[in-house]
């Protein structure tokens, strides 16, 4: 694999005024990603505290660019092989997908551009 392009991410623990611990993915100044508050009471707030009960390493973080929330959402979660099987057969039921076998790719090795 060769590398296009390359970013310095920093990754924050923050406290917001009201007192909620969460993650922040910083890009640069203006640019980075803020966890979803779980504290929250909202939609978003109290959908969020739902699964992580259920899912704890599940990671919900909005995109925030000059001050604005551009309504892009970066999710994520650390999974098992076996839980992340559960979540896959029910998303993709369809014929299609049974015919594919649990392959692991190989990885490759980074390639230096000169």
């Amino acid at each position: 694999m060769r590398t296009l392009k390359e970013w310095d991410v920093k990754v924050k623990l923050v406290r917001t005024k009201r007192g909620a611990i969460l993650h922040k993915i910083e890009l640069s100044k203006d640019h980075f990603f803020l966890e979803q508050n779980p504290l929250k009471e909202s939609k978003y707030g109290v959908a969020y505290r739902k699964i992580k009960n259920k899912f704890p390493e599940f990671y919900m973080f909005w995109e925030i660019k000059n001050n604005r929330y551009t309504g892009r959402l970066l999710v994520g979660s650390f999974l098992e092989k076996e839980e992340i099987d559960e979540f896959i057969t029910l998303v993709a039921q369809g014929e299609d997908f049974k015919r594919f076998e649990h392959i692991l790719e190989e990885i490759e090795g980074e390639e230096k551009e000169e």
